[in-house]
C-alpha cells in the first residue's frame, strides 16, 4: 500500500513527461515483441504473394518477337540430331579426302618434311645496321618489317644461309626491344653489335650496291655478302658503295639488268635482295630468281621481250610515217592535178574570149 501511494505522489509531483518516460521504459519490452511479430507476419505475406503470381500476369499475352524466339528455339533443339549428323560426315569425307590425297611438297602444309630436307648453305649474308643515325623513326620500323621478313623466308628456304645482322643497337635494338621482344629468341642468326669488319676478313667480303660498276654473274659460298640496312627513299645516293670504297672491301651489283628491264629505278629494299639471293641458291637461275620476288609494282619485264617490244615499236612507227608519207604524196599530186586543170579552163576561157572580140 505505501508503495502505490508513493508512485502515486511521485506522478503527481514530477508531472506527466516523466511520467509517459516511466511507462513508455516499463511497457517496451512488449512493445519490442509485438512489432517483431508483425513484421514477419508481413514478411511471410509478402512471400506468399510473390510465389503466387496474380491473375494479370498469368494471362498476359506473349508478343510476335517472344513468338519467334521460342519457334527458333523449338527449332533449334529439334534439328540437334540432324545437326550432329552432319558433323560426322563431314569428319568422314575430311578423312577420306587426306586419305586418298598425295603427299605434296608444295606450300607449307608438309612443313615438318620439308625441313628434314633442308641442306644448309655456307654463304654468309649480312645486313649491316650501321646507317641507323641517318634514318628516321618511320624507317628505322620499316627497316625492322624488313629484317623480320629476311628472318622468316631464312627459316623457311630450303638452303637458308649463314644470316648476320651486325652494328645492331641504337634506334633500331629499342624498336625491336618494345614491339618484337621475342627477337631475343630467334634462332639460326648472328645478332652482333660489332662492325662486320671486326670479325670478317676483308678478302671474303662483296657488299651488293647498286652503283657498283661490277655485274655479279655466279655466288660464291665461300664469301660473305653484305647488304646495306638502310631505307633512305634515295636520299644519300651512292653512300654503300663509298664506304665499301672506302673500307678497301670488293663489291658488285646483281645482274638485274641482264635479265630485267622494269619501270622504276634499280634499288630494292632488303627483304628482296636478300629473297633473290635465297631464291638463287634454290634454282641456280637470276631470271627466275628476279620475276619470284620482284612486286609486280615495279613492272618488271624480261629483257627479251622488251627488245621485242621496242623493234616492235620501232617497226609500227616506221609503218606508220611510210603511210602519212604516201598519203601526203597522193594530197600533193591531187592538189597539182587540180592545179592543172584550173589553169587548162582558165586558157580555154581566155581563147574564146578572143575570138569572139575579134571582128568578122
Amino acid at each position: 500500500m505505501w508503495r502505490e501511494a508513493r508512485g502515486k505522489l511521485l506522478q503527481v509531483l514530477l508531472g506527466p513527461t516523466v511520467r509517459h518516460q516511466i511507462m513508455s521504459s516499463e511497457m517496451l519490452p512488449a512493445f519490442s515483441e509485438t512489432c517483431n511479430v508483425e513484421r514477419q507476419k508481413n514478411l511471410s505475406e509478402d512471400g506468399e504473394q510473390n510465389q503466387k503470381p496474380g491473375s494479370s500476369e498469368r494471362f498476359q499475352p506473349i508478343s510476335k518477337r517472344q513468338m519467334k524466339k521460342l519457334m527458333k528455339q523449338k527449332q533449334w533443339e529439334e534439328q540437334r540430331e540432324l545437326r550432329k549428323q552432319k558433323r560426322k560426315e563431314k569428319r568422314k569425307r575430311k578423312q577420306l579426302e587426306r586419305q586418298c590425297q598425295p603427299e605434296s611438297n608444295s606450300d607449307g602444309s608438309d612443313r615438318k618434311r620439308i625441313r628434314r630436307d633442308v641442306v644448309h648453305s655456307p654463304l654468309r649474308l649480312i645486313i649491316d645496321c650501321s646507317f641507323d643515325s641517318l634514318m628516321v623513326l618511320k624507317d628505322i620500323k620499316k627497316l625492322h618489317k624488313q629484317i623480320q621478313r629476311c628472318y622468316a623466308e631464312n627459316r623457311r628456304a630450303l638452303h637458308p644461309v649463314q644470316f648476320y645482322l651486325t652494328s645492331h643497337g641504337g634506334q633500331l635494338k629499342k624498336n625491336m626491344d618494345e614491339n618484337d621482344k621475342g627477337w631475343v629468341n630467334w634462332k639460326d642468326i648472328h645478332i652482333k653489335p660489332e662492325h662486320y669488319s671486326e670479325f670478317i676478313q676483308k678478302e671474303d667480303l662483296i657488299y651488293l650496291t647498286s652503283d657498283s660498276p661490277n655485274i655479279l654473274k655466279e655466288l660464291d659460298e665461300s664469301k660473305a655478302y653484305v647488304i646495306g640496312g638502310l631505307v633512305d627513299h634515295n636520299h644519300h645516293k651512292g653512300l654503300t658503295y663509298k664506304q665499301a670504297s672506302d673500307h678497301g672491301i670488293d663489291h658488285a651489283q646483281l645482274p638485274l639488268g641482264n635479265f630485267v628491264k622494269m619501270n622504276s629505278r634499280k634499288v630494292l629494299a632488303v627483304n628482296h635482295v636478300f629473297e633473290i639471293i635465297l631464291e638463287y641458291l634454290e634454282t641456280r637461275d637470276w631470271q627466275e630468281a628476279f620475276f619470284t620476288i620482284l612486286p609486280q609494282r615495279k613492272g618488271a619485264v624480261p629483257t627479251d621481250q622488251a627488245c621485242e617490244s621496242c623493234s616492235h615499236d620501232k617497226k609500227f612507227a616506221r609503218v606508220e610515217g611510210g603511210l602519212n608519207s604516201d598519203s601526203s604524196e597522193e594530197e600533193n599530186r591531187h592538189e597539182l592535178d587540180s592545179t592543172h586543170e584550173e589553169e587548162k579552163q582558165d586558157k580555154e576561157n581566155s581563147t574564146e574570149s578572143t575570138v569572139n572580140s575579134v571582128p568578122h
